[in-house]
């Protein structure tokens, strides 16, 4: 967990903040959104409601009207998550551009060549899957129903094309 503060996760937020002073091109998830984030200055801790898991729906707010990246985006998508820390307080200058009804930073930008995702574009619902069952008893413990979760994974095309469009972005 980013809280843990682990002498290698702080040399990584050290590594993005110096990523961050010369605009290298950064894409974080899940865990690498979190970090950006505590690198940046803002604070992360564990969701007061939480573990979020599953597939569920991403809103884009008002702000990726604007956001060169997202402006085309639809303006909701399914995405797989999987997660019990989160943005807490975002960094200064950061932009939150799209949440879920659980988590109001699933889309930061932090700059013009720095974004992050808290869902996860590159799981497929074989992935997801596997993780559900895998934890199908601690689910069940905190009141989740993994039965409910499988049925309602699916393929999640804008989700993953965040990340490949950031991707293509960087290679023209």
């Amino acid at each position: 967990m980013v809280t843990d503060r682990e002498p290698w996760s702080e040399y990584v937020a050290q590594w993005i903040r110096e990523a961050m002073r010369i605009e290298m091109p950064l894409f974080g998830v899940c865990y690498g959104h979190q970090l950006m984030a505590h690198a940046l200055g803002g604070v992360v801790d564990y969701h007061p409601a939480g573990r979020e898991v599953g597939c569920e729906m991403i809103q884009l707010l008002p702000a990726a009207i604007a956001d060169e990246m997202l402006k085309q985006w639809p303006a909701q998508f399914p995405a797989h998550l999987t997660h019990e820390q989160t943005v807490i307080t975002l960094p200064e200058g950061a932009v939150a551009l799209a949440r879920s009804t659980h988590d109001p930073h699933q889309i930061i930008r932090y700059g013009r060549h720095a974004i992050s995702t808290q869902y996860h574009p590159e799981f497929t619902p074989g992935h997801l899957e596997a993780m559900i069952r895998r934890r199908h008893a601690l689910l069940v413990a905190e009141q989740h129903d993994p039965a409910q979760m499988l049925n309602a994974l699916q393929k999640t095309p804008s989700a993953q094309a965040v990340m490949c469009h950031f991707v293509w972005s960087r290679l023209e």
